[in-house]
């Protein structure tokens, strides 16, 4: 069974439409200015409705406002909002009271404290996203092209549904798949020509690495 795929970090109708055709369940936007793949509510609007009922839409956002996401929510009309800076369980519940729509927290990993982190925003957050903890002088919180230790979910009660995300590329995918059995992947700066830059060949080639591997290892557990 292959995982959900998430490509993150869309600009391009070239590559939305890429994400798409080859099966993306997901597709996410940036909504954080220091990024690289930072972009405009509006356009991410026109973006998303280019493939919209095809795949799910996601608005990636860092500590934003409730002005911000206002403006993100009525543009974009995302199917999910990811929570990527210091959103704290209680904000994250007014959001969903007051939206209505699916919350995806993320977490930044190195060790086994970062993952007992999440215990607060258990039952409030529908699906959380485990990313590297960015390197030194990195302004990012994501994005940055590097893995962490796959082997920590291995403590992770079956119940956990989470997104992987942090450095996968169609090199590691394999592997990554296998150490974890994860129902979730996300890869953004794996199918990059540069920062930024999706790449449409990286993608086909990602895609057909996910296929692979997942031939040759499914993968367990419910999808969401």
């Amino acid at each position: 069974m292959r995982p959900d795929i998430k490509i993150c970090g869309l600009k391009t109708p070239e590559a939305v439409d890429r994400a798409a055709d080859r099966g993306a369940s997901h597709i996410g936007f940036i909504f954080f200015e220091k990024s690289p793949r930072n972009i405009e509510p509006d356009i991410a609007g026109t973006l998303v409705d280019r493939v919209r009922g095809r795949v799910k839409s996601v608005a990636v956002t860092v500590d934003a406002d409730n002005d911000d996401l206002d403006e993100i929510i009525a543009l974009m009309r995302p199917d999910i909002l990811q929570f990527h800076g210091h959103e704290s369980p209680e904000r994250l519940l007014t959001v969903k009271a007051v939206t209505g729509l699916p919350i995806m927290k993320a977490f930044s990993i190195r060790d086994a404290d970062d993952l007992r982190r999440i215990e607060p925003y258990i039952g409030i957050a529908d699906r959380f996203l485990f990313d590297a903890k960015p390197p030194s002088g990195s302004d990012l919180p994501g994005g940055n092209g590097v893995p962490f230790d796959w082997s920590l979910l291995r403590s992770l009660d079956d119940s956990v549904d989470y997104m992987l995300s942090g450095g996968l590329n169609k090199a590691n995918i394999a592997e990554a798949l296998r150490e974890t059995g994860v129902r979730a992947i996300d890869v953004s700066s794996g199918v990059e020509s540069a920062p930024g830059v999706k790449d449409l060949q990286m993608m086909d080639e990602f895609f057909a690495a996910v296929a692979e591997a997942s031939r040759a290892q499914p993968v367990s557990g419910s999808v969401k």
